[in-house]
């Protein structure tokens, strides 16, 4: 991020346009977030020097994309929690964050619980669980796009939209993905990375 100035908690809200009770929800789960940290590696090391833009802006700013009328979200290898959980502060009803490293999940049953969010946390493989009918599935850092869609394709496939945080080398990511899958694709920039995007996906199916 260069030399930029860490992102203030009242820069964030004004970003993000959340209530204060929300960014008062928020900082407890960067102050648990941090003091974890030092126990386990949930994040970048440094990105917590600047969490506020690195991973709260970064996933609050999805919100503005989710689909009309959308109430359940699937997060795909949700680690410390980024996206699912910040979207499930910020209102989405129903959220399931699935993360197989049974460390992070304690993690993030004790986040929830000290932010008051109620979410579905699966300790398993992706792979491994049966889908379900949900509006949209969101992973941030978890696999290049031609691995993540065969991941996401059962919900997809279900009828979700797919909200993917990208950097720099999405339009390499796309070129290999369009290989295998066919897709419909919006591209916005990020508001937390200069080299950021975010892929919202839909009508996906593998190419004849």
């Amino acid at each position: 991020m260069g030399s930029q100035a860490p992102l203030t908690i009242q820069e964030f809200q004004r970003l993000s346009n959340v209530s204060r009770e929300t960014c008062d929800r928020l900082a407890v789960y960067l102050a648990l977030l941090s003091r974890w940290q030092k126990r386990i590696n949930l994040v970048g090391g440094r990105s917590l020097e600047d969490g506020w833009r690195r991973h709260f802006l970064d996933s609050a700013q999805l919100w503005p994309h989710l689909p009309r009328g959308a109430t359940s979200l699937v997060d795909l290898g949700s680690g410390a929690g980024f996206p699912g959980l910040v979207l499930g502060i910020m209102g989405v009803a129903e959220v399931h964050l699935i993360e197989s490293d049974s460390r992070k999940c304690a993690f993030l049953r004790e986040a929830a619980r000290e932010t008051g969010t109620a979410v579905t946390i699966h300790t398993a493989r992706i792979e491994d669980l049966t889908p379900w009918p949900v509006d949209i599935v969101t992973a941030r850092a978890l696999a290049p796009l031609d691995r993540l869609l065969p991941m996401a394709y059962p919900f997809l496939d279900l009828g979700a939209e797919g909200l993917f945080l990208k950097g720099k080398g999405v339009f390499e990511e796309l070129t290999a993905a369009e290989k295998s899958w066919m897709m419909t694709i919006a591209t916005f920039s990020s508001q937390s990375d200069p080299d950021g995007v975010i892929l919202h996906v839909k009508n996906v199916h593998p190419a004849e």
